[in-house]
């Protein structure tokens, strides 16, 4: 199909931020982090919660997984959205629902109640968490800002979602479960007006209607995948229907979403960008990497509390390595990825990670407090590292106008990576820890099968039964767990060495590309603007000479004496050849070898640069 753009092509965003962008990704990050902690915040209420409510099973899962799973289903959804009708607008509803949501769930007095209100806090998320994201792709155009910008607020996630039990441990201890949601009101009532003063409207692509049934195809598809990821997490058998069911039409449903995305003329989600190598693979890290955290995080606070009998609260401080461990990893994360490039800092983060979850193999049965703060803050430098650096070239390889999207994708792949990661490792765990409880010596069998549900369960069937036999179970339970958790910990370990072989897919060094979309509407309209005519092949062209390094010759009536230069997608650092124009103090411009040169002899105009080029490690060429 061939383009009709105009000179004034597409509508470019709105961003004003200025010289204000650093404070405009302050209001961010507090965004990120209430959304953050409220995802594990309610974790160590649950108890009080259960007491107070006493809701059942079923409920009480839903109250765990409301946010999660709406959140995650909805994230494509108000990620298109935002880069329809303005991303500041989403962000800012976002805003407002996530604390009436939050007033809602802290007064509640009914498990339903409680549901509805984690539910529409999912919602809320869902517009924050992608709308942050592809604002701060918009008012940081410059890719060493970004990648700063980006450390600091893939950091801030990292700080919510570790801080968010030692906060909850501490309000609940003092106060009552509902405190964890109230603390989000006055924070929220704070940043909705100042987001409103200082955050910048953008827009991306607002070519055709909005393909409503598509993002609800989305929306459905990664419904199911994450609920029935979590049913199997949960321990249910992967082929009963409540497991496979939302599986298969979740997959279903989003096979038939990207079918419908590559017919459509104006898709919701540009699947061109799965055909560029960077993008794909930095997609497949975050999912490792999160995998492997969320699992990690799992099993360690069983670890902690079950095993080391530590309190919430004592347990939540104990993660705090790996928090200051990840704010250092994000704080010089740009520094890092200009000297090594993504290919290396995304492989050696993965690497470090699996070094790190192989050294916490030798905690036992006994409490060794410096070994579990080496290994928590390797594992989290490690893992930091390779999300920082994953979400930059994700970000980096999508064009601005298609931010919101990628940014949902990006978060997206964050929320099944967890989902599966808590399935998969999981998984794994209770296939080690069930059989070394089969044949304990004076225990009923029935005991025995309950015991093997869960080293929680143990413990109370041990207590019912008392005497030696409670305390063998006691006993046989406490290993079972270490050999399990040690066998988890070695199946991690592969998942990461496998991320790292992903990594190598991933450019060697930081480059800025054209965007080649924005490169052709420019030479588009520049050529309209000149008035040049367009020779009928004159749209293929502009496309290969928008392209980094394109193809388009120049034909045989061009100039001589025109100096070749390095193709636009050239990195800072690298030598340039010295054409005839410089050599003989020639005043004719310099134009790229690959420019099209109208009939008449005059070169079009060139296409600038709408990246900045980023100086590869070891140049010598000093970066302004």
């Amino acid at each position: 199909m061939q383009r009709t753009n105009t000179a004034q092509g597409r509508p470019r965003a709105t961003v004003g931020a200025g010289a204000n962008r650093w404070v405009v990704l302050v209001v961010l990050c507090v965004s990120l982090l209430l959304v953050a902690l409220d995802a594990t915040i309610l974790h160590v209420a649950v108890p009080s919660l259960t007491e107070d409510l006493r809701p059942s099973s079923t409920a009480l899962l839903w109250i765990v997984d409301a946010y999660p799973l709406v959140c995650a289903s909805l994230l494509i959804l108000f990620g298109t959205l935002g880069d329809r009708v303005g991303r500041r607008r989403v962000l800012l509803l976002g805003y407002a629902l996530f604390g009436i949501a939050s007033a809602v769930a802290a007064l509640a007095t009914e498990p339903s109640v409680l549901i509805g209100a984690r539910a529409l806090l999912g919602v809320g998320g869902a517009m924050i968490m992608p709308a942050t994201l592809s604002i701060l792709r918009t008012v940081f155009p410059d890719r060493r800002e970004r990648a700063t910008a980006i450390g600091i607020w893939t950091a801030t996630a990292a700080i919510g979602a570790a801080t968010g039990p030692v906060l909850g441990g501490f309000l609940v201890e003092n106060y009552w479960w509902g405190s964890v949601f109230l603390i989000n009101i006055p924070l929220m009532a704070l940043i909705l007006p100042l987001g409103r003063r200082l955050l910048p409207e953008s827009r991306g692509a607002a070519d055709g209607p909005w393909d409503v049934l598509g993002a609800l195809m989305a929306a459905g598809g990664v419904l199911g995948c994450v609920l029935g990821v979590k049913r199997a997490g949960a321990g249910d058998p992967l082929l009963a229907l409540p497991t496979a069911g939302p599986l298969l039409l979740g997959a279903a449903l989003l096979v038939l979403f990207v079918r419908r995305q590559k017919r459509r003329a104006h898709p919701l989600i540009d699947m061109r960008l799965f055909s560029r190598a960077a993008f794909t693979t930095s997609v497949g890290c975050i999912v490792i990497g999160m995998l492997a955290l969320v699992g990690l995080e799992l099993i360690a606070v069983q670890y902690l509390q079950l095993v080391l009998g530590l309190s919430p609260l004592e347990t939540g401080l104990r993660l705090l390595p790996l928090t200051f461990a990840a704010m250092a990893a994000g704080a010089t994360g740009s520094y890092t990825l200009r000297r090594i490039g993504p290919r290396r800092m995304v492989g050696w983060g993965f690497v470090l990670t699996a070094g790190a979850v192989l050294l916490l193999t030798l905690m036992g049965q006994h409490d060794r407090p410096m070994l579990l703060t080496v290994g928590f803050v390797l594992l989290g430098f490690g893992l930091q590292t390779t999300l920082f650096s994953a979400y930059e070239s994700m970000l980096s390889e999508a064009p601005q106008r298609s931010a919101g999207g990628a940014a949902a994708i990006g978060e997206t792949s964050y929320q099944l990576g967890a989902g599966m990661g808590i399935a998969l490792l999981g998984s794994v765990m209770n296939a080690a820890y069930a059989p070394g409880l089969a044949s304990v010596p004076g225990v009923p069998a029935e005991a025995s099968r309950a015991a093997a549900n869960s080293l929680g369960e143990a413990y109370k069937v041990a207590d019912q039964l008392g005497g030696a036999a409670g305390d063998a179970l006691h006993q046989a339970a406490r290993h079972s767990f270490v050999t399990g958790l040690h066998i988890t910990l070695c199946v991690s370990a592969g998942l990461l060495l496998l991320g790292a072989l992903m990594a190598r897919r991933l450019p060697e060094v930081m480059e800025c590309p054209v965007d080649q979309e924005e490169a052709f509407d420019e030479a588009q309209g520049a050529r309209v603007a000149t008035g040049v005519p367009e020779s009928p092949d004159g749209a293929a062209e502009l496309r290969d000479a928008a392209r980094p390094g394109g193809s388009a010759q120049a034909p045989e009536t061009a100039p001589t004496g025109l100096a070749e230069r390095p193709g636009l997608s050239q990195p800072l650092g690298s030598p340039e050849p010295t054409g005839p124009a410089e050599s003989t103090g020639s005043s004719e411009p310099l134009v790229p070898a690959e420019a099209p040169v109208s009939p008449q002899g005059a070169a079009a105009p060139r296409v600038p640069a709408t990246r900045e080029a980023i100086e590869p490690a070891g140049s010598g060429r000093p970066v302004h």
